[in-house]
């Protein structure tokens, strides 16, 4: 029942927003002016990746199935509003995603954090595929990365510090090609891993949580071969938290500018995927984890 849910939830989203796209599509062409195709809009009120980054050193291998500060970036609280409207568009092997604020001015002026001052993280709707792309802006307002991705339904996730406006960050749904409704059938939800050891080209990463219960701080220690680690982006690392259903977005730092160590808490129970991504021997990878996340007793 609950892997039917989570299921039926992605799919209504997907229609909610197709039918935003063709239902108010003067709306939105206002938005963008003179953009000829929009396949996702959000406005927010109030794992395998085949993409070859600009450049080698910033490239990440995904399996399938401020510097030296110790902070994060996660979803918005309750009852808090937005001050920056997110829109995405997919078209031609490309991302393009559009910042207005409240007044429908374009949003442009974003503060640097880790080396730059966009990071997007996209997942597809199995939580199987994961990106982490840097979007350069290419307009006011208007950012912009190519990459490949299979038809199918996404979610992207929008990190960055817009100066002197509130911004969290939320899910932005979108859809590449032209996806069968067969593409929603295939979804056996998250497994949750029987030990937290993950093997890339043949590098190895043990993770340990200190806790797996709600409303505790959580220090996630990993174990691998340090001896080429190096920092990537101005950290030893770089941790994406996400809840089961694609909605609670976590993206946590190192607590040290010398050990792969990191700091968060999970504020509800369920499950969750986690990707740690480093950088040994100039060659970024993201290793995937699956946990439960358990209530208080």
């Amino acid at each position: 029942m609950k892997k039917r849910m989570i299921l039926d939830k992605w799919v209504m989203a997907s229609i909610l927003y197709v039918g935003v796209v063709v239902g108010g599509f003067s709306a939105y062409e206002e938005f963008v002016a003179d953009e000829p195709k929009a396949v996702a809009v959000a406005a927010h009120g109030g794992s395998e990746a085949d993409h070859e980054p600009e450049t080698a050193e910033e490239s990440v291998d995904h399996p399938g199935g401020e510097n030296g500060a110790s902070h994060e970036h996660e979803s918005a609280p309750a009852n808090e509003t937005n001050g920056v409207n997110v829109y995405v568009q997919s078209q031609n092997n490309e991302l393009q995603i559009f910042l207005k604020d409240k007044t429908g001015n374009p949003v442009h002026d974003l503060e640097i954090n880790h080396e730059k001052n966009f990071h997007l993280i996209v997942v597809d709707e199995h939580l199987q595929k994961y990106y982490h792309l840097h979007p350069e802006q290419i307009d006011e307002g208007v950012f912009s990365t190519a990459t490949e991705l299979p038809d199918g339904f996404y979610k992207a996730f929008v990190d960055i510090k817009p100066k002197d406006l509130a911004y969290y960050v939320s899910p932005v749904p979108f859809i590449v090609g032209n996806p069968s409704g067969a593409d929603h059938t295939h979804n056996e939800g998250l497994k949750v891993d029987p030990e937290f050891t993950q093997v890339i080209d043949g590098e190895k990463v043990k993770m340990q949580l200190s806790s797996t219960k709600i409303n505790e701080p959580v220090t996630l220690t990993f174990d691998l071969d340090k001896t080429n680690l190096t920092p990537y982006l101005g950290a030893m690392g770089h941790v994406v938290i996400l809840d089961e259903m694609g909605e609670n977005f976590l993206h946590v730092h190192p607590a040290s500018d010398q050990e792969p160590i990191f700091e968060t808490q999970f504020k509800q129970p369920g499950i969750y995927k986690i990707w740690a991504e480093f950088r040994q021997n100039g060659k970024v990878r993201a290793f995937p984890f699956v946990v439960e996340i358990k209530g208080e007793d």
